[in-house]
């Protein structure tokens, strides 16, 4: 069976994808599948590479160029040159997709929209639960519904803040206190996220998320512990160990959690067995509050006084060698290689069970 691993792509975490494509190539049961590599350049240009039957040594190796001469592996006459494509061009039997695109037009239900015209099985979260876990502020609608936990919250949209600030903050500090967090809606791994102690520095967080969005998100800065559960399953929900993100300092950008990697993680998260029972209902909450499938990583805010909040569902989780998802379910009992098959299988028997629409006469 062919897998076409998709990675790169237009969003701000075009980099942290090549990085988790890297880690699947190294991993992925080669007695069972060719790896056909499909990169997505920033400017949005699909190429495709030589089908891989072996893994290969370094990341940049999977940052294709149309015509270079770059070398990916000598010892496997391998190159880095890559074929361009029109998306329509992966359609092919006996195949899956893997995505591992991370951000807009990756994991917000876009890219999965191309791949059910495709017909074509594929890893992850489909249309909706990909749409609805990347929208911050839409998921949060979602989450109430379901009665989970969530911290105070103003949505922001773009019109609005260009037409009348003093509204904005008359929203923001007349229901919230600093300090504050400001988010865009539809981000992830930190990008565009800053912490404001104050007006002036609300004015610029709020600017700096419009870089990213035109709708945006503030919310409520609370002291607490940050605790993410892995999810794994389609109708049969898994829930992983939790994990703890462990802080030396008030908030890590971009920069800190993938480009230097300061981010320390404690597997598992050391917390009573009762809360470690709630959090794994929550996080099987979101998920099925978000139809999800394949996978998903349920992010908390914990208290002190073990006071539970539900920050987001991240329906494509980071594959980096220093990722969360990852290692919770390697600390849970299933190891990396069986986690990528485990998911391809996923894939593959939810594209079975999909109900075929006809014409009603």
């Amino acid at each position: 069976m062919k897998v076409f691993l998709i990675y790169g792509g237009k969003s701000a975490e075009h980099d942290i994808s090549i990085l988790t494509a890297h880690s699947i190539v190294k991993e992925i049961y080669y007695n069972y599948y060719d790896v056909v590599p499909v990169y997505i350049t920033q400017a949005g240009v699909w190429l495709q590479g030589q089908t891989l039957t072996e893994p290969i040594a370094e990341s940049e190796y999977l940052r294709l160029e149309a015509g270079s001469e770059m070398k990916m592996a000598q010892e496997a006459g391998q190159t880095s040159t890559g074929i361009v494509i029109t998306p329509a061009d992966i359609k092919a039997e006996d195949a899956v997709v893997f995505p591992v695109l991370h951000g807009p037009n990756g994991e917000d239900g876009t890219v999965q929209g191309l791949f059910e015209v495709l017909d074509m099985p594929y890893v992850g979260c489909g249309v909706l639960a990909s749409a609805t876990g990347m929208d911050k502020i839409t998921s949060k609608h979602l989450f109430q519904q379901a009665g989970l936990p969530q911290v105070p919250y103003v949505p922001v949209f773009h019109f609005d803040w260009e037409n009348n600030q003093e509204v904005i903050f008359m929203r923001c500090e007349g229901s919230l206190i600093y300090p504050m967090y400001v988010k865009p809606a539809n981000m992830g791994s930190s990008v565009g996220i800053s912490k404001a102690t104050n007006r002036e520095e609300l004015i610029e967080a709020i600017n700096q998320a419009f870089r990213y969005d035109h709708r945006i998100v503030v919310e409520q800065g609370v002291e607490a512990r940050e605790i993410e559960v892995a999810i794994l399953g389609n109708t049969d929900i898994h829930t992983s160990v939790p994990g703890e993100i462990i802080k030396t300092q008030d908030f890590y950008d971009y920069e800190e959690k993938y480009l230097k990697n300061d981010v320390e993680l404690q597997i598992p998260a050391d917390l009573p067995d009762a809360l470690v029972e709630k959090l794994q209902q929550y996080a099987a909450g979101a998920f099925r509050a978000l139809a999800g499938s394949g996978l998903s990583r349920c992010d908390f805010f914990v208290t002190s006084s073990n006071e539970i909040y539900i920050n987001e569902v991240n329906t494509m989780p980071g594959f980096t060698k220093f990722s969360m998802y990852p290692l919770l379910w390697e600390y849970t009992g299933l190891k990396y290689s069986d986690l990528v098959e485990e998911l391809i299988q996923l894939a593959l028997k939810r594209h079975r069970g999909k109900i075929t629409y006809t014409e009603v006469k």
